[in-house]
């Protein structure tokens, strides 16, 4: 029997959410529910698994095949093994989090994850229902082929996200410096989620901060600019078909209406737009920068003369 880390975690995960539910209602704790948000991320996690149990087996294949072209023996049993499977499963991880945000093909797939306006442990099981279709599993598939057998992978992934979990809060506060220096943190995972933009699009990482800081895209949470969570333009409503599935709708609509551009609305970047009209990310970065520099340069009103 093959050990899944996230399946043997699942009551953990429920017993903290009612214990974090319980918490912030006695004033203890910081935590923001709506029950209909909370539901919608518990039945978003309830039909990601049904999902994966459809589009897993190709995903398994896929890594067996792999598997029998390796170019190395890696044994299960060393240590060594399990050290380099968790720092080349957590670098694929966070390539593949980089990619869900910056492409929009595949950020389709992910973006349900970030549709919650709030934040809390609920949030971490709003996961998608078509990431296997969207086929990202396949990034890790280089790992087989190096040697890693498939459930060495499977195992590590579960391990990556069990410890994603625990980050999906606003009830810890920074832990000790030396831990966020090195590890994703509440604190970190509470800038990704944000939509301000100072904060869009940064710390992708899934167990170790460190890729972030060595590949550019680290954010620090700061005391003067509390995180505001959801998405650009905010879905409004807990439709679970709308959570799931309106950016693939939206995709498909643009194609229909610009086919000469359909390369771009598929696998440009989120609110790429052919005329320029809609704003990016990036834009929304570079904007909010340009502000910023402009309030600095820009000298203190000065007090009217007394008279």
């Amino acid at each position: 029997m093959k050990l899944d880390p996230v399946t043997l975690a699942t009551p953990f995960f429920i017993l903290a959410i009612v214990l974090e539910i319980v918490l912030a209602r006695l004033g203890r704790a910081r935590a923001a529910y709506e029950p209909r948000d909370t539901a919608a991320s518990l039945l978003m996690g309830l039909g990601s698994t049904a999902a994966g149990l459809v589009t897993g087996g190709l995903a398994a294949a896929a890594a067996l095949y792999a598997y029998q072209h390796r170019l190395f023996d890696i044994p299960m049993t060393a240590v060594w093994a399990w050290v380099a499977i968790f720092l080349l499963e957590d670098l694929t991880y966070y390539w593949f989090h980089r990619l869900s945000h910056e492409r929009r093909f595949w950020w389709a797939a992910h973006v349900n994850h970030h549709s919650s306006q709030h934040y809390n442990l609920s949030t971490a099981l709003r996961q998608t229902w078509t990431g296997g279709v969207a086929g990202t599993w396949a990034l890790w598939l280089p790992l087989a082929f190096l040697g890693f057998p498939p459930a060495m992978i499977a195992i590590q992934k579960g391990i990556s996200l069990v410890y994603q979990f625990w980050i999906h809060t606003e009830a810890i506060g920074k832990t000790p410096r030396w831990f966020e220096a090195v590890f994703n943190t509440p604190s970190h995972h509470r800038v990704h989620h944000a939509r301000n933009p100072r904060y869009l699009d940064r710390n992708y990482a899934g167990i170790l901060i460190v890729w972030d800081k060595l590949f550019g895209t680290f954010q620090p949470e700061l005391d003067e600019e509390p995180c505001r969570y959801g998405i650009v333009k905010n879905l409004g409503d807990f439709n679970l078909l709308r959570v799931a599935f309106h950016e693939w709708a939206g995709m498909a609509r643009d194609v229909a209406a610009h086919p000469r551009h359909a390369l771009g609305y598929i696998f440009g970047r989120p609110g790429w737009s052919h005329d320029g009209s809609r704003e990016t990310s990036r834009s929304l970065r570079a904007d909010w920068a340009a502000r910023a520099v402009s309030a600095e340069e820009s000298p203190p009103p000065q007090p009217a003369p007394f008279r």
